[in-house]
């Protein structure tokens, strides 16, 4: 499997919207990242997000780009921003016969997920902004058995987009 971890895009905070969907900063962070995907060739057999409205439209917004249709993206607590990576890793693995898997979630889950599927050892501190693309290949949904393909930040898919 390859599996896509996108952290969602610069959201309002809390006080200007509760429910802190995507900021204009964030729409287009995440807009010019997902044609950086487009560019690449990139297609995914499933798109998750996480229940928060800023990862759905984060994940709207990427299949918009790479040709996902919206209503199949799967919706669920398990990529939430306190989630286990282990609860994260559980839901995935009803997903292991997709080859292409791409989350839109929240840190520090995300990271968690990534050291998780790396690495024995402590937390592997890799580095997520917001909009930024990683991926890792994985032959099964064992943990530490994974590798790292990329870690891609938002600036550099911005250059592929041509922006």
């Amino acid at each position: 499997m390859e599996l896509y971890l996108m952290q969602h895009g610069a959201a309002l905070s809390e006080e200007q919207d509760p429910e802190r969907p995507l900021s204009e900063e964030g729409t287009i962070q995440i807009t010019t990242s997902a044609k950086a995907m487009a560019k690449m060739g990139l297609t995914f057999e499933l798109i998750v997000a996480s229940t928060k409205k800023r990862s759905r439209q984060t994940a709207e917004l990427v299949a918009a780009q790479v040709g996902y249709a919206p209503d199949k993206i799967v919706e669920t607590d398990e990529v939430k921003p306190s989630a286990t990576p282990e609860q994260s890793v559980e839901f995935l693995g009803q997903f292991s016969i997709k080859p292409t898997v791409f989350i839109a979630g929240h840190m520090p889950n995300l990271k968690r997920i990534a050291s998780y599927l790396l690495s024995e050892g402590p937390e592997l501190d890799i580095h997520f902004v917001n909009g930024g693309l990683c991926r890792i290949d994985l032959d099964h949904m064992r943990t530490r058995t994974a590798q790292l393909v990329y870690a891609l930040p938002r600036h550099m898919l911005a250059l592929v987009a041509g922006g």
